[in-house]
Order: structure tokens, then sequence, then C-alpha cells
């Protein structure tokens, strides 16, 4: 069973333009999230998909230099840009993850892997209630499930929003979500912000070993740790 990874990435967004190659510590955002990617065992399956818009140029230059795959398609349809990449990409499912979750616990995915593998699902999410803090989404998709569903997708919000398709017609798909040991859903580690990437920095600054290294209960405890 192939799967890979898919990463959807843009510079222009609305709250905070330009996150994506926001420096902290000399280092991308975006390029967190990758690294701890590259932990899993899809690491030569990750693809960064962007918008052909003169704004993601910058995107596509620096995973080039970086040897990160990259692809750029439609800005507005993004459920297209999806569908396009998975035309070169011969995989039976693919993992969404969102650029703005740097410190993405890279133990999620495998467990959702281990979960996708083993059963029959079209999708395979943490998110469906969600327990797991934002930026800690973790959604598999099954590709003839995802491709066969896009003519269905009826408004834009589900073509920016790639799963909301299946989640509003959960009765008509395989759905299996996986909960966290507590609940975490009010806590947050996606960066939307510009305060969220002060939080962010605040968190990397007192980080004493490789951040992928720290798994969602070691974050949440870091995360109450005074900024010395």
């Amino acid at each position: 069973m192939k799967i890979g990874a898919i990463v959807q990435a843009r510079m222009n967004s609305i709250r905070f333009p330009k996150k994506t190659l926001y420096k902290v510590n000399n280092k991308p955002l975006l390029f967190y999230l990758i690294e701890n990617l590259k932990q899993c065992s899809i690491n030569n399956d990750v693809i960064v998909a962007t918008s052909e818009e003169e704004s993601d140029l910058p995107v596509e230059k620096l995973c080039q230099e970086k040897n990160i795959k990259v692809f750029r398609g439609k800005l507005d349809d993004v459920a297209y840009r999806f569908i396009q990449v998975l035309e070169k990409n011969p995989w039976d499912a693919f993992i969404r993850v969102n650029g703005d979750s740097p410190l993405l616990d890279y133990r999620l995915i495998e467990k959702a892997l281990t979960i996708y593998k083993n059963g029959d699902y079209d999708l395979v999410t943490n998110v469906f209630p969600r327990t797991f803090p934002k930026g800690q989404s973790v959604e598999i998709i099954k590709t003839t499930t995802f491709i066969s569903a896009y003519p269905k997708f009826k408004d834009n919000f589900e073509k920016e929003h790639i799963t909301q398709h299946f989640y509003r017609n959960k009765e008509k798909y395989k759905i299996f979500n996986f909960k966290a040991e507590h609940d975490y859903s009010n806590k947050k580690f996606a960066v939307d912000t510009p305060d969220d990437m002060k939080f962010f920095e605040a968190t990397v600054q007192k980080m004493k070993k490789p951040h992928w290294e720290y798994n969602l209960d070691e974050l949440v405890e870091l995360q109450k740790e005074p900024v010395v």
C-alpha cells in the first residue's frame, strides 16, 4: 500500500501574510513541519502543494533548493490542486497536512497510518470530533474516494477545506476518528496569526532537544513552562 503526504501551503494568508516562510531560529516555519514529516515512514513521499500565484514562487524556489518535492496549482481550488498531485503520484491514499502546523507530532501520523492500513476506511481522522489541539490534525483519505467525490463538492468552502464534504456527508463514507487520551481541543499549536507566531517562537525557545523529539504530551507541558 502506497501512501504519501500533501502539505498545503501558501503565502497570501489573510490573517498572517507570508507566514509560511517566516523564519524562527533562521528556519522557515514550513521546514519545521517538513522535518517532523521526515521522521515518518512516508518520509520520501512528502509533497508541498502551493499555488501558481506569483506570491508563492518563493515557496517553490526554497523547496527546490532544499530538495523538497513541490507542486503548484490553482489558488482557490485546493481540492483540484490535490487531484493534480495525485494524478502524478499513484498513491492508494494520502495524508492531508496544513502548512501552519509546525509542531505536528509525527507519531499521530504513524497511529493514523496503522489504523488505515488495518481497516477499510475512506477517511481516518482525529478532528471529527476534535480532541487534539489545532495544529495536531491528521487526515488520511483514500485516493479513489477523494477523486470520485470531487465532482460532488458543492461550494468553494468544500474545495478549500477538502475534507469538509466527507464530514458533511458522513453517512455516505466510512470514517474512523481516533481520540486523544485527554481532551486537548482547547489547546492550539497551529500558526494562524502573528500572536500565534509569537507563541510558537516562545515554545521553540524553551526546547532542549530537536523539536521533532517532543511528543504531544511533552509539547503541552512545554506550553506551561515560563520563558527564561
